[in-house]
């Protein structure tokens, strides 16, 4: 008999009662039942229930563990009668009657239940992620997280694609977020930096001739956490592909995205072709580049209505330069006055001056605005939005940014508050067309608008002959449910369209070959049109596993303060090991006991030993 187990803890079935089987596991759970023990033993796969009777000569060593302690027991398999089975676990027909019993790791206090998933403070959580894990959903998130990387690599494989390793020590880039550095020792003063994305390298892998490559990359970045957004560290499923346009991407990932979604959910999935939106289109009717189109309200401009009505603070938003904007909610005249009230104030609470409505009900309008309005504008605005009896519209006047900001967040309110939102479907969309310049608010100079380094639609001609604010990019982010999943672009392989597109943005060539003189030098050597995505990991299992918080689908994350609280990370160092990076602290603000001569002296006596 093996030394641990002849069977898992889910494996025993009726057809095995009579046998005489080992089993390790967690003790789970305990039951007393006049005097005979019932155990659930867990094991990573299932549970198994233990029957010990008082007679059991292992009766006796039960005082000796605590719940989580690690035990083994060898008995007999035995068939539930009728009464007993429970139908929830897969050995819920049977139970081992245990004849011995011996301890392999013995339990401390435990400092939260692992049986039960009730709520723990999160800082208790992280500094215990070990015991965490055990919990029954966390436990199956991460199996789940392992599942759908291993389906990733088995579809792309499929596909074609080939998987590389990018470095992780390299040097800083001008990506979106600060850098973590790595100081080098044998290269004083001079530092690396960890990727925020294999950007530049898989581009290098395209003109180095390999085609298609991915890899399921760690990405670094030092920014702030989010409830979708890990500080610290995330995964990414990083590709690249060559000689493709955006439409042959979106192939890829429309195969790609509905297999992965289908494979671990039930919820209903959307098929190919994703819906395309361009950019300033999603601004414009949902307020946002990430709409959640499992949401049927959007956003339509109104201002001809208003330009020259009687409700003079919307005429004059319109008069000085902003809009009016509406949002139809079909069938809801009936709320009461306070619905009215709460979504006004929450519209202030987001930034606007505030909201107005019309109800239509019984085939007349109702709100405080209908008296300084025509007939016509009325029927106008029933034109344009279709409007029946008992729909209502809510109305927004102000700057087109921020009409758009607010109502998008009004949206999405009316569309929770309403219960509008579909929760068991995933709806995918592409959002196209991004501008490839923007002004400054401050400057009031041309900048890039998203990714410097993405093919303007046009190429030379577009910089050449457009007005650089009407230029598109081919640049595109995949959506779902409201989630970013991933940004990508068809990429600017061109040195001579690269070095117009930063002159249009204000850099000169000494500045593009000084900051990105590795991508330029490849460029000039032979480099294939290409083009790639990166949707992201930890997004996508914490879209399958309908978990609110990313950090529920990651095995050791980091709190909101980017801190490992189980590790003790970041934590300082040995001033040997600052001494080796001919790095000098700066004196903590509570610690005066060296002052700054004093390490820079250290630091000197330690250089000139060496």
């Amino acid at each position: 008999m093996h030394r641990y187990r002849t069977h898992k803890c889910n494996e025993l079935r009726k057809t095995d009662a009579g046998k005489t089987v080992k089993i390790s596991g967690w003790i789970h759970s305990v039951r007393d039942h006049g005097g005979v023990i019932f155990i659930d033993l867990r094991d990573h796969y299932g549970k198994t229930q233990v029957v010990i009777n008082p007679q059991s000569k292992c009766y006796q060593e039960l005082d000796r563990w605590r719940p989580e302690t690690v035990a083994c027991f060898i008995g007999k398999v035995v068939e539930r009668i009728p009464e007993t089975v429970n139908p929830k676990l897969e050995t819920g027909d049977i139970e081992v009657a245990a004849e011995e019993m011996e301890i392999l790791g013995d339990a401390d206090v435990l400092p939260f239940q692992v049986a039960k998933e009730e709520q723990s403070p999160e800082a208790l959580r992280l500094k215990y992620r070990f015991l965490d894990l055990r919990r029954e959903q966390l436990h199956k998130n991460i199996i789940m997280r392992s599942q759908v990387i291993s389906e990733i690599r088995r579809l792309l494989t499929g596909m074609g694609f080939n998987e590389f390793q990018t470095p992780i020590l390299t040097s800083s880039s001008p990506e979106g977020a600060r850098d973590y550095l790595v100081p080098s020792r044998v290269h004083p003063g001079k530092f690396y930096a960890l990727p925020q994305a294999p950007q530049q390298f898989k581009q290098l892998l395209m003109v180095a001739g390999f085609d298609k490559y991915f890899q399921i990359a760690p990405c670094f970045r030092d920014e702030d956490a989010r409830a979708d957004r890990s500080p610290g560290e995330f995964y990414q499923l990083d590709m690249e592909m060559s000689f493709v346009t955006q439409d042959d991407i979106f192939a890829v990932l429309e195969e790609l995205l509905p297999a992965i979604f289908n494979k671990f959910s039930t919820k209903k999935v959307d098929t190919a072709p994703f819906v395309r939106i361009p950019y300033r289109e999603a601004m414009s009717k949902y307020g946002s580049d990430k709409p959640d189109l499992r949401n049927p309200l959007f956003m339509q401009d109104v201002s001809e209505v208003f330009a020259n009505s009687g409700f003079n603070a919307f005429a004059a938003a319109v008069k000085n330069g902003g809009i009016v904007k509406a949002i139809k909610v079909p069938g809801i005249a009936g709320q009461p006055r306070k619905f009215y009230d709460d979504m006004i104030a929450f519209a202030q609470s987001a930034g606007a001056k505030g909201m107005a409505y019309i109800i239509w009900s019984n085939g007349e309008e109702k709100s405080p605005i209908v008296k300084f309005m025509s007939r016509a504008e009325l029927d106008k605005l029933k034109e344009l939005g279709n409007i029946q009896d008992g729909d209502v519209m809510f109305f927004l006047a102000d700057k087109e940014k921020l009409v758009n900001a607010v109502g998008g967040q009004v949206r999405t309110e009316l569309g929770n508050k309403l219960g509008l939102i579909d929760k068991n479907v995933f709806r995918f969309c592409w959002i196209v067309d991004f501008p490839m310049f923007e002004t400054d608010e401050e400057s009031g100079q041309i900048i890039f608008s998203h990714n410097p380094f993405s093919m303007p639609q046009g190429g030379m001609e577009a910089l050449m002959t457009k007005n650089p604010l009407d230029i598109l990019a081919y640049q595109y982010d995949i959506v779902c449910n409201g989630v970013e999943l991933s940004s990508g672009a068809i990429r600017n392989h061109r040195p001579d369209v690269m070095y117009k597109a930063f002159e249009v943005a204000g850099y000169g060539p000494a500045t593009v070959d000084e900051r990105f003189g590795g991508m330029i030098r490849a460029f000039k050597l032979g480099a294939p049109p290409h083009g790639g995505i990166a949707p992201g990991v930890d997004r996508m299992v914490m879209l399958l596993a309908d978990e609110p918080n990313i950090r529920e689908v990651i095995a050791f994350p980091f709190n909101q303060q980017a801190q490992d609280l189980m590790m003790n990370a970041p934590a300082e160092v040995e001033m040997k090991q600052l001494r080796e990076l001919r790095i000098i602290p700066l004196p903590h603000p509570l610690k005066f006991e060296k002052t700054f001569k004093d390490l820079q002296e250290e630091a000197r006596k330690a250089s000139v030993e060496e």
